[in-house]
């Protein structure tokens, strides 16, 4: 599974890599957004609007940055000093926010992830980096929890990985059904997890 999701992983990047080479200069995204200011209904050469272009492409470019980053790179320095240790190593409450691929709207929420380490760990904040690669591009949360799982389940080749992800996604509470509050969960087990008392341990730990 780790060598097929590796392959699946770095088949992304290198596609990521070919759409940057692709895109669109600057100039051609801020007269993109002048379009959609004039298409809204407002006049994009008036005062209060002249610099929403080059703020929306700067917003932009922090808002997506993780299509210029490989998780596995962020995962590539690990550690043996394990020391007899073979538990549960466990991250929860990870703010994070993405944007839905669908309508390009943010969906807000936390990352809580574990792993059980298999004669290698890995720096916490690593975990937090690759959270936030993946979370900065257009998502669907079901992917963002595999591609968070299987890019540890790669890497670090431990004993089994959990990712859970709690959201709210504003394509629904601004716009749609316009139902506010509603908290999407979804849930990545790998490895020892697949186990359903391993999955209530995790689960217990994340919501004590």
């Amino acid at each position: 599974m780790s060598a097929i999701s590796g392959k699946t992983i770095k088949a992304h990047a290198k596609h990521s890599n070919k759409a940057q080479s692709e895109k669109p200069t600057r100039e051609e995204a801020e007269s993109a957004v002048r379009t959609l200011i004039s298409w809204a209904g407002d006049d994009p050469t008036r005062e209060g609007l002249l610099d929403t272009p080059q703020r929306v492409t700067n917003a932009y470019q922090e808002f997506f940055s993780g299509y210029h980053e490989c998780p596995l790179d962020c995962l590539s320095r690990t550690f043996d000093a394990i020391k007899g240790y073979d538990d549960i190593v466990l991250l929860r409450d990870i703010d994070f926010h993405s944007h839905c691929e669908h309508h390009m709207v943010p969906f807000i929420g936390k990352v809580h992830v574990a792993y059980y380490p298999n004669k290698r760990i890995i720096g916490i904040s690593k975990l937090v980096r690759t959270i936030e690669i993946f979370a900065r591009r257009l998502q669907t949360q079901e992917a963002m929890s595999s591609q968070i799982a299987h890019a540890i389940d790669s890497s670090l080749q431990p004993d089994g990985v959990a990712v859970m992800i709690d959201a709210v996604h504003q394509c629904m509470s601004m716009r749609g059904v316009k139902k506010r509050n509603i908290s999407t969960v979804t849930a990545q087990f790998l490895g020892k997890f697949k186990d359903m008392q391993e999955q209530k341990r995790f689960i217990s730990l994340v919501c004590p």
